[in-house]
């Protein structure tokens, strides 16, 4: 039986590791041949996602290629307003289709309950991985946090001005408050089942933080995200928690504060140098290599993967992506990164 602490969690917490854990965000998806031939004949996304079988067979993809530190469930941060029965779809080429929630009348066809037997199909593919990875990689649950959640639900899709989610949040402050709260809950309970099913870490990702500031960012991307790290601690006191508030720059540090969060996942305009002298005091640093370096390869990597260790690797540190990998990444790419950042020993260059 293995008892040794595997590295991810180890350099979390801050403890001496022999190299720097390596895992990209979407490292299971459209850049891998072996997936978009299984996507093909999967059905729908979320058939995709709620197919045990295939959702363990696509997160064990890049595992099995590129040998990365950890897993990371393959599933989607919208099967959580699935489970709360709003209407979820995903088509191809234009992303994710809801039905937006305007009113009182859309909060109340919400329902939390039986959530999590919805979800079941989630829970038991984090099961089967468990059972299926190799022992020394780590296996990552994951959910959106609620105001990126709630930003999908009310503008029924992806959205770069967020107008219907301001202004649901500036007119009917109790009506968003509502959704926030059941949203907080419904994360909590999901990924509590997670780790329940043998998830080792989980990342909250607020991918549209950036959207908000000043009172409105603490009310409803910073406090959510403390009473979800706070109950899930109380719940799973050594679990590792990893908050990604993407874009959200000063707030930063703020919200690791805050929230408790064992380490922040950085973006990639995050200058090292305020990432090192201000963040990694106080928390672990995950990323921030820029998804199109990654594409462009060659030299480009290389400084760049250099630089960010230069800065960040004598402290606490998850090699990663500032975002996640895009479908035209060349594969030979990835391998090289990973040679690169294996090549690399903590504390020196």
């Amino acid at each position: 039986m293995r008892t040794e602490e595997k590295l991810l969690p180890r350099a979390l917490r801050g403890a001496p590791t022999d190299r720097h854990p390596l895992w990209l965000m979407r490292q299971a998806g459209r850049y891998l041949p072996e997936y978009r031939e299984l996507r093909a004949k999967a059905g729908g996304f979320l058939d995709l996602c709620f197919s045990p079988e295939l959702a363990t067979e696509v997160t064990l993809q890049p595992i099995r290629r590129f040998g990365f530190d950890a897993a990371i469930l393959f599933s989607d941060i919208l099967v959580v307003p699935w489970g709360l029965q709003q209407k979820v779809g995903f088509q191809e080429g234009e992303g994710p289709k809801l039905d937006p929630i305007r009113n009182a009348a859309g909060l109340a066809a919400l329902s939390f309950d039986g959530m999590t037997q919805r979800l079941a199909p989630v829970y038991e593919t984090v099961g089967r991985l468990k059972q299926d990875l190799p022992p020394e990689t780590t296996l990552i649950g994951f959910a959106g946090a609620p105001w990126t959640v709630a930003t999908y639900m009310i503008e029924g899709g992806s959205s770069r001005t967020f107008e219907a989610s301001r202004r649901f949040a500036s007119e009917d402050k109790a009506g968003f408050e509502t959704l926030i709260d059941l949203l907080t809950e419904a994360t909590i309970a999901h990924l509590d089942a997670q780790v329940r099913a043998g998830a080792e870490v989980v990342q909250l990702f607020d991918s549209w933080a950036s959207a908000l500031e000043g009172e409105a960012f603490e009310r409803w991307v910073t406090a959510p995200a403390k009473r979800i790290v706070e109950a899930l601690k109380e719940k799973h006191p050594k679990l590792p928690i990893i908050g990604f508030p993407r874009g959200s720059g000063a707030h930063y540090l703020g919200y690791a504060k805050v929230t408790g969060v064992d380490a922040v996942s950085i973006d990639q305009d995050m200058p090292l140098g305020f990432a090192r002298d201000v963040l990694q005091p106080a928390v672990a640093v995950q990323g921030n290599l820029d998804p199109l370096v990654l594409v462009a390869g060659g030299q480009a990597l290389e400084t760049r993967v250099r630089a960010i260790t230069d800065a960040l690797g004598r402290g606490r540190f998850v090699f990663n992506l500032g975002h996640g990998i895009v479908p035209q990444t060349p594969l030979d790419h990835v391998a090289k990164l990973v040679e690169l950042v294996r090549s690399i020993k903590p504390g020196r260059t």
